[in-house]
């Protein structure tokens, strides 16, 4: 799905709605999945950003330390409007839910021996597992449109689950051999055009 429309531009959101939009995300997903709901959030239903701009953005989120989602809040925020935008995101999908889990992390110090709060928890970890396994197939539909970049997904994989290579060696590899194959790619395409 293409939600890059030329003949009308996309709207850009006030801070407060940058704001209460990742506090919603931030809010309502448990257990992770994090960014298929960003995903679904500001690609599919806003229409803020386009798919294309989201997984690269999610790319990019990944390849830096710290939280990917926090990371990727602060990308999608200063691309919709700048350094603001940067520090609403990441306050707003950080900052009301640590509230909550303060309180639910009381909570269940009370509730750590229920059975049924251990199933809830499993089912809600599922859940966000779909979620994932969704946004990285569409990433990988996207990567596996031309050959390089589906080498580069190839290799990845092969490095990490079956060479069982440490994670930091193969990123350290594999993250400049990107970045170099984008930057030609573009390079190219700046110069044909």
């Amino acid at each position: 799905m293409n939600n890059d429309n030329e003949t009308s531009p996309r709207p850009v959101p006030s801070l407060a709605a940058i704001f209460t939009a990742f506090s919603k995300i931030g809010l309502t997903s448990f257990g992770g999945g994090l960014s298929g709901w960003m995903m679904r959030e500001f690609v599919l239903r806003r229409a803020w950003i386009t798919e294309e701009e989201f997984l690269s953005g999610l790319a990019l989120a990944q390849s830096f330390p710290g939280v990917n989602v926090v990371n990727l809040a602060i990308w999608i925020g200063f691309r919709l409007r700048g350094g603001p935008g940067a520090a609403m995101g990441a306050l707003g999908i950080v900052v009301p839910p640590m509230f909550v889990a303060i309180g639910l992390a009381a909570l269940f110090s009370q509730l750590k021996e229920s059975h049924t709060l251990h199933v809830v928890l499993a089912g809600v970890a599922a859940a966000a597992v779909g979620l994932s396994l969704q946004t990285g197939i569409r990433a990988a539909r996207r990567a596996a449109r031309q050959i390089v970049p589906l080498l580069v997904m190839t290799l990845t994989f092969i490095a990490l689950f079956l060479l069982k290579l440490p994670l930091l060696w193969v990123v350290a590899a594999m993250a400049p051999l990107s970045i170099g194959i984008a930057w030609l790619r573009l390079r190219k395409a700046g110069a044909s055009a």
